[in-house]
């Protein structure tokens, strides 16, 4: 059984991060308005958030820049406009996906940039070359960390043959990541048991990045702290792909250190995430990512299943899985 202080203490070493503009920046292409940026930045800073992750280092040479809003590429200068020197205890983070990003070139060095912190992004397949990524930023001076994603769809052996390699670089941190929103608290206890493993082993600190597919991403996240994992991803309103992530004000609630605040969050929803749905933009819980996560699948179809505005959730069911 885990320690209930682990869940009822306050604990120094958590870690929030605002994935908001990232992940939902996969909702609307990170057509975000400077305002809506700029209140979010002011609200993370407000809460005592430890980290606002502003978007992706996409390469332009395999995204056109006229498609997307210009979080898809996170420039310095674009962030510097938001944030100035900034001037608090908010880190800012971006996210590199390996195979998606010129990160030789279009991540500087951290003294010449406003960037704290680099996230790499990587299926296991592609662990060597995450391992690239993270020995790159960090010879720049940048914190790191590396999220594996879809780990639904792997073994406990594929897990551990990637932790072992990952924590042998000099990663700051490696994320659990459920990427479909399959997993279950009890599986969450399991794989934490393993990632506190290894990140013990080698020193390095352990995050989760949960997914709302069975509304299960805020249950999952407080199951992995009371395990001990200290970097906690989520978002305002659980605004993010799909069925979108753990909430941020649902955390910020639970959380026991008195540097953070729930006022500023409820503000900074009650302005900005209620006008995003006003104005028909759509993610959240609903049936077709729910059955997307049951079967542990990409929710690409829930996705435009639902932007089609459709009901038939019982033809979706068949599309799905074949059966009646």
């Amino acid at each position: 059984m885990k320690e209930i202080s682990k869940l009822l203490d306050y604990r120094p070493e958590i870690r929030v991060l605002d994935a908001t503009l990232r992940d939902g920046g996969l909702v609307n292409n990170f057509f975000f308005t400077d305002e809506f940026v700029r209140d979010l930045y002011r609200a993370n800073i407000k809460a005592g958030v430890d980290y606002m992750e502003f978007g992706y280092k996409a390469s332009t040479e395999m995204f056109k820049e006229s498609e997307f809003g210009k979080w898809k590429f996170c420039k310095d200068e674009d962030i510097r406009a938001i944030v100035g020197d900034n001037d608090s205890d908010l880190k800012i983070s971006v996210m590199a996906d390996v195979g998606r990003c010129d990160y030789k070139n279009d991540i500087v060095n951290r003294s010449d940039s406003p960037i704290d912190m680099i996230r790499i992004a990587t299926y296991i397949h592609q662990i060597p070359a995450a391992v690239d990524m993270i020995e790159d930023a960090n010879r720049k001076g940048y914190e790191t960390t590396c999220n594996i994603m879809a780990i639904s769809t792997s073994g406990e052996q594929d897990w551990r043959a990637a932790l072992e390699i990952i924590a042998r670089s000099s990663v700051d941190a490696i994320y659990i990541v459920d990427s479909y929103g399959s997993l279950y608290p009890e599986q969450i206890a399991r794989i934490c048991n393993l990632y506190m493993e290894i990140g013990a082993k080698y020193g390095k600190e352990i995050g989760i990045h949960a997914h709302n597919n069975q509304q299960l991403a805020f249950a999952n996240t407080i199951e992995a702290v009371g395990d001990g994992v200290n970097y906690l991803d989520a978002t305002y309103g659980c605004l993010g792909r799909g069925a979108g992530n753990c909430a941020m004000e649902l955390l910020l609630g639970f959380l026991k250190n008195p540097k953070y605040n729930l006022y500023p969050a409820l503000q900074f929803i009650e302005k900005h995430i209620t006008k995003l749905k006003a104005d028909g933009l759509l993610w959240g819980y609903d049936v077709p990512y729910m059955l997307t996560g049951i079967l542990n699948q990409h929710p690409r179809t829930a996705i435009s299943y639902m932007g089609e505005n459709r009901t038939d959730y019982t033809e979706f069911f068949h599309i799905l899985t074949g059966r009646d």
